[in-house]
């Protein structure tokens, strides 16, 4: 007869846990790992686009013309990063200047004028409310290649055409309706009650705004703000149109004047492609801890 004590019972429970958990543990890490293999092979998919584009701006102009196509280029050539800026074509390095500028100046021109818009209409109750919403809505219906002509015909009455002003009240206009939406939605999610509380305490309208307000939308100002400035340094319809100037020109367009009609300067072209997505990364890279930390504030009290 086996007499069974409470000690007897504990490790036997014990013994009949680590069995399980030693059963269950591959199983664990073959998911872990086939997850992981599944997340490189998606990588790869979207970057292989890129890959291409930068090992193409180190091949010689021959070489990507090539048939069979070489992946890797027999030759590299570094120094297409340093030719193209001084291509007679293109005055690359003012592109670059006017790009970051009009990309600049439009986002913090949408910014300074969708927040207090965004807020008081989350905020406040006012005749004609959702009138006005649907408006600014409908103005994200019109593309910027049918509004160009009649953009460039306006400038041009006013005399600001052929300016970066013109580009940066374009690229406002056009990018104004969705940062609006976004933080709409963004402040119209904070309870009211957290703002009479900050009222009671004795903070104003707009110390409530910055100290209270902002910091819990701040998920939204950054999603509007990266949304907007990658709008800006792209566009490339209205910039085509509204800048004739070389000089002024953005890279969106300068980036076409390497595209002949008898022949291409390819590698020129990924180079010109692989310094314009830097700035851009240079963004996500700026904005990803504090885009992470407001999306989980709260989260863990």
């Amino acid at each position: 007869m086996v007499t069974t004590t409470p000690e007897t019972t504990d490790r036997q429970v014990t013994a009949g846990k680590a069995a399980t958990r030693r059963s269950t543990r591959p199983r664990g890490h073959r998911r872990r790992w086939l997850k992981t293999a599944a997340g490189a092979v998606v990588a790869l998919v979207f970057l292989a686009p890129y890959l291409v584009m930068l090992i193409g701006s180190f091949k010689r102009h021959a070489e990507i013309l090539r048939i069979p196509p070489t992946y890797l280029p027999t030759q590299w050539v570094p120094s297409n990063y340093g030719t193209m800026w001084s291509t007679p074509e293109t005055p690359l390095p003012y592109n670059l200047v006017s790009t970051l500028i009009i990309s600049i100046c439009g986002t913090l021109l949408v910014l300074a004028v969708a927040l207090p818009a965004a807020y008081y209409t989350a905020k406040h109750r006012f005749p004609g409310r959702v009138v006005f919403l649907l408006l600014v809505l409908a103005t994200q219906m019109l593309q910027p290649t049918v509004l160009a002509p009649g953009l460039f015909r306006q400038f041009l009455a006013i005399g600001i055409d052929d300016t970066w002003l013109a580009m940066i009240l374009v690229n406002a206009a056009f990018n104004l309706s969705f940062a609006v939406w976004i933080m709409h939605s963004f402040f119209s999610g904070i309870p009211k009650e957290i703002d009479e509380a900050a009222m009671v305490d004795g903070a104003g309208k707009l110390q409530t705004l910055r100290r209270v307000t902002l910091p819990l939308v701040w998920p939204g100002i950054v999603t509007a703000v990266i949304f907007t400035f990658v709008a800006c340094w792209n566009e490339f319809a209205a910039s085509l149109v509204i800048l004739t100037t070389a000089e002024n020109q953005p890279l969106s367009v300068a980036i076409t004047k390497f595209v002949g009609q008898y022949d291409s300067a390819w590698h020129y072209v990924f180079g010109v492609s692989v310094v314009s997505i830097i700035p851009v990364v240079i963004l996500f890279a700026a904005v990803e801890k504090r885009l992470v930390a407001g999306l989980t504030a709260g989260a863990v009290k």
